[in-house]
């Protein structure tokens, strides 16, 4: 044991890291629209709520509907709702672009990728693969 102590020391080198600013996502435009899109989900748990509100308000008669009503006309309520509306629609066009490349398509026992520009897949003739594991 004293051999091991001998040789210990309380030095330890400190890694080398290159620093990443904070404002890596502002660098391509593709970390820019992931970046958009992760801040969406916060649009799009508005919009759920602000359905909410109004299936609530339509529940409890007419009265608290009109107030509902009055309150959504405020600046502040129309400009989050615009934006809202802008955002869910970018969240949706990016998962249904995004959702088709995590499929595994297989045919018998081939698998099969799921194109983005199915004319191109056409072109080449059969594009599946054999499967590893012969499904």
């Amino acid at each position: 044991m004293a051999h091991i102590a001998e040789h210990y020391t309380a030095y330890h080198p400190r890694w080398l890291r290159p620093h990443v600013s904070t404002y890596w996502w502002l660098r391509k435009r593709s970390y820019f629209a992931f970046i958009l899109r992760e801040i969406s989900s916060v649009f799009v748990a508005w919009s759920v709520v602000y359905l909410l509100l109004i299936v609530y308000a339509v529940g409890q008669g007419p009265a608290q509907y009109q107030q509902l009503l009055e309150w959504s006309r405020q600046p502040w309520v129309v400009i989050v709702n615009v934006s809202s509306l802008l955002l869910v629609g970018f969240h949706a066009i990016t998962w249904f672009n995004l959702a088709p490349q995590a499929l595994v398509v297989r045919l018998a026992t081939h698998i099969c990728p799921v194109p983005s520009f199915p004319h191109r897949t056409m072109r080449r003739g059969s594009p599946c693969r054999p499967s590893s594991r012969g499904l």
